[in-house]
């Protein structure tokens, strides 16, 4: 049986007031990929991340998820975007946060069902927040909080999981052990991480793409220095795809 794309881009083109931002990018990410992105600052990811939401519609190109535009899947995608901005102080427990993510399936302002209940219980079983459940959200440490938003992404039950800088208020303490619960979600449902950690992406994901407004991908791990080069503009000293992840851009 032939594999099924979940992520389908052609010949995609997107400006802010006439700044081209993606130019013609085609990606095809395929069901249970593991797909890591990086690149510079500017460089258009969470622009991508936005198109493949439906939130920002092309100039030109085509756009498919899950087989349908966009918006049509949006119930079908879970999403953790780079910043979460709230009042910490708000006396919000993380299985509130987390029950959020139900508003897809339930509606806004409808009263919840057991079986909202028990999604939610499993989606923080799942990335090991179980105990926090009736922590307030602000109060916990940023490893903590993050958890709760993936688990909030993931009571929806998504076939798709979009990641924007999931690491970025990880302590590297629990980096691995946040690598590791992507590792297992990626049996059941496809997922595309933005990321500035080269080195760990290098270690955990299936498949690596660089984007710099064009996008260079091969459907592989393998990144050549030319491509690397080409992405963050500057000369490249040594990158691994292994269990040892080097530094590799040079002082510039």
């Amino acid at each position: 049986m032939p594999v099924k794309d979940v992520v389908r881009l052609e010949n995609v083109w997107v400006s802010y007031a006439d700044t081209p931002v993606l130019e013609d990018i085609n990606l095809r990410v395929a069901e249970h990929d593991f797909l890591g992105i990086i690149g510079p600052n500017g460089g258009g990811k969470s622009t991508l991340l936005k198109v493949i939401l439906g939130l920002k519609h092309p100039d030109r190109g085509m756009v498919t998820v899950l087989g349908n535009p966009p918006e049509r899947s949006r119930s079908r995608i879970g999403y953790v975007p780079q910043y979460t901005e709230y009042d910490r102080n708000f006396p919000v427990s993380v299985r509130e946060v987390v029950m959020m993510g139900r508003y897809g399936k339930t509606g806004m302002l409808k009263p919840y069902r057991q079986d909202d209940r028990d999604a939610v219980a499993k989606a923080l079983e799942r990335v090991g927040m179980t105990e926090h459940a009736g922590s307030q959200i602000g109060q916990l440490s940023g490893g903590q909080q993050q958890r709760a938003f993936i688990a909030r992404a993931l009571v929806a039950e998504p076939e798709l999981l979009l990641l924007d800088e999931p690491t970025a208020s990880v302590d590297s303490a629990m980096q691995t052990e946040f690598y590791e619960i992507l590792e297992d979600l990626k049996k059941e449902m496809t997922i595309i991480m933005v990321s500035h950690d080269i080195g760990a992406v290098s270690v955990f994901v299936d498949k690596i793409a660089c984007l710099n407004q064009r996008l260079y991908y091969h459907g592989s791990k393998e990144i050549t220095p030319e491509i690397l080069e080409a992405t963050y503009k500057c000369p490249v000293q040594l990158i691994a795809h292994g269990d040892i992840p080097h530094r590799v851009l040079r002082e510039h």
